[in-house]
């Protein structure tokens, strides 16, 4: 079981990253055309504006001069409220009186600046807010009368117009980006859907197909892809095969030999009250490490057929409690005690060899690297499921160590000067797997070990 402690931290998936990549660009990129655009807009209306009211405020301010001229021949404050100004207002201003062609918008409401600018004999534009409204405010120096001339020109439709113009560009923009993103996210699928592909035929040679390989790709740049996995793919498998079959027949091979000495042995071993002292230590060597030969020989030999993938499961009915005690009695650890959780169904479906196979390894190994097994449990796992665990009281399995020491020939720091062959707990992770489980190790309460085999739809 892989150590969650290591595991590394999540991240986007590359398909979301690439989508929003292309989301944040557009975004980026229509908001930088949506400034371009909002300030070309703003000057050309400003400028439009502007020159509208620099035309209308002097052929206003020269039909008043002609007005002037003849005193008598109208009012002057119904000659201010008649011209063609029809959304602002007009302010005449001479040295005896003031004339407003809007009584809302006297001259107090005109800025400091630009009657301060008109006096001084300048054209006066400039703009500012009267009642909470926009204006745009030009004054004339009518100097043949020492006048002040201004009208205020309204910029509220402007500023209206102004506003819809950005409002659309902002949507415009969101919309834009929601589109890139959805192009983005179509176009990486498709381009992604090949490593989908090897991702798919990588992960089925690693469950143990080895005949997973990719289809032909029209792409030429993608079919040098499937070309090139699907001949490493051959390799991987090729190599594997002819490992295994190694390993097979040299223990085949080995069975012999092993079973004449085995035979001898024990023939001697029977006779060792007729031995001098030193000779029955050194056979009491040799008994041990051709046991231990023998018993490796045969690991070996199953994981072969494990690997060839000649052995096959056999699930049948069993009851849980008499299996477990039936074991625990055949492997000499009857005294061992075993729980059995309330939930757990009276009959579960396994295959008894290798459930025995699983628990025999793991009392033999407390029994032999964890100062022997104190408890045997059986909980319920889900709704079809179990968890058989053996603990014991020994030093328990440093973190780094603890899925290192299910693969083969792989020994714990607390197992490295004792006897065993290192394939144990690699039979055991194998045969879990065969459930549809896996194998793991974790810290028992009160110290020691407690290693934990999961079984699928057992119920």
């Amino acid at each position: 079981m892989v150590d969650r402690s290591a595991a590394p931290r999540r991240t986007l998936r590359l398909r979301t990253r690439v989508t929003l990549f292309f989301s944040v660009a557009t975004l980026a990129a229509s908001l930088a055309l949506a400034v371009v655009t909002y300030a070309v807009a703003r000057n050309y209306l400003l400028d439009q504006r502007t020159s509208v009211a620099r035309t209308q405020s002097f052929s206003n301010a020269n039909a008043i001069r002609a007005e002037m001229r003849v005193p008598e021949s109208v009012d002057l404050r119904t000659f201010i409220e008649q011209l063609p100004e029809t959304e602002g207002f007009a302010v005449l201003i001479t040295p005896t009186d003031s004339f407003f062609s809007d009584q809302r918008f006297p001259d107090i409401v005109l800025p400091d600046e630009l009657v301060t600018n008109v006096k001084a004999g300048n054209y006066g534009l400039q703009r500012f807010e009267a009642n909470g409204e926009p204006f745009l405010g030009a004054g004339i120096y009518i100097a043949e009368f020492d006048s002040l001339y201004f009208e205020g020109f309204p910029l509220e439709t402007t500023d209206r117009t102004l506003g819809t113009i950005a409002t659309a560009l902002l949507v415009g923009a969101g919309v834009t980006a929601l589109i890139a993103g959805f192009i983005g996210w179509w176009t990486n699928r498709r381009l992604l859907r090949p490593l989908t592909r090897v991702a798919r035929a990588a992960g089925e040679i690693a469950e143990g197909g080895l005949d997973a390989r990719m289809a032909p790709e029209a792409d030429p740049d993608l079919a040098k892809l499937a070309t090139s996995f699907n001949e490493m793919a051959d390799a991987v498998q090729a190599r594997l095969e002819r490992e295994a079959r190694f390993a097979s027949d040299v223990s085949h091979e080995l069975r012999s030999p092993i079973t004449a000495l085995s035979a001898a042995v024990e023939v001697l071993d029977g006779r060792r009250a007729d031995l001098p002292e030193r000779t029955q230590q050194a056979l009491d060597v040799v008994v041990s490490q051709v046991r231990r030969f023998d018993q490796m020989v045969m690991d070996l030999l199953e994981l072969s057929r494990i690997d060839a993938g000649s052995t096959e499961l056999h699930r049948e009915g069993v009851a849980i409690d008499e299996l477990v005690t039936r074991i625990a009695l055949r492997y000499g650890f009857g005294d061992v005690p075993i729980e059995i959780g309330r939930k757990v169904p009276t009959t579960v479906q396994v295959d008894k060899l290798r459930f025995e196979r699983i628990l025999a390894n793991l009392l033999d190994n407390a029994n032999q690297h964890g100062g022997g097994p104190t408890r045997v449990t059986v909980e319920p796992r889900g709704r079809h499921g179990i968890l058989l665990a053996v603990e014991d009281n020994g030093p328990g399995v440093a973190r780094g160590e603890r899925a290192r020491i299910f693969e083969r020939f792989a020994r714990g720091s607390a197992a490295r000067h004792k006897v065993g062959t290192g394939l144990g707990l690699s039979l055991v992770a194998e045969h879990a797997h065969a459930h549809g489980g896996e194998a793991w190790v974790e810290d028992r309460a009160g110290g020691g070990a407690r290693f934990v085999v999961s079984f699928n739809e057992v119920a």
